[in-house]
Order: structure tokens, then sequence, then C-alpha cells
């Protein structure tokens, strides 16, 4: 049986969402071990556990598109629905 594809899903207002096997690291290439194979990561720059987020982004009012934003839409073509794929 093969593994999930990891997944990394940005999320409206939110974080990024890392779901399956993935090294996380620091600039100097160090492994920070996130102790799980699901973790939110801070887009908002306010979270006091970066680069985990912690929530600080609802009371920052943070804003962000979720997906691609339409100018990473015109660079990057959006190759299936995973929701499609799934139910294939």
């Amino acid at each position: 049986m093969s593994e999930q594809p990891t997944e990394i899903v940005p999320y409206k207002d939110g974080p990024l969402v890392i779901r399956g096997a993935f090294a996380l690291r620091d600039e100097q290439g160090r492994e920070i071990d996130a102790g799980r194979r699901t973790i939110a990561l801070c887009r908002c720059g306010r979270s006091q556990l970066r680069p985990f987020c912690d929530g600080s982004h609802r009371l920052a009012g943070f804003r962000a598109e979720g997906g691609l934003s339409a100018a990473a839409a015109r660079r990057h073509e959006l190759v299936a629905s995973v929701d499609a794929e799934r139910h294939q």
C-alpha cells in the first residue's frame, strides 16, 4: 500500500495546514520536530509559537485567500479538485 502524498492547504484567513509525511527545517537546515503528521503553520506572523499557528490570526484580523490567489492562479494551473479525485 502506497502512502498518500503530503498535502499543504492554505486556509482562508488562516494557516497553512500540512498533512502527511514531511520534514520541517530551520534556516540552517536543522530539522524541527513537529511531533505529529498534521500541523498548522503561521501565515499572519503573530503566532507566539512560530513557525506553528497558535490561532493569533483570528484576533489580528488576518485576511488571505484560501487556495490560490488571483495572481498565483494566472501563473499556476489548478490541476484537479481533491474532492473530485477522491470521489472517482
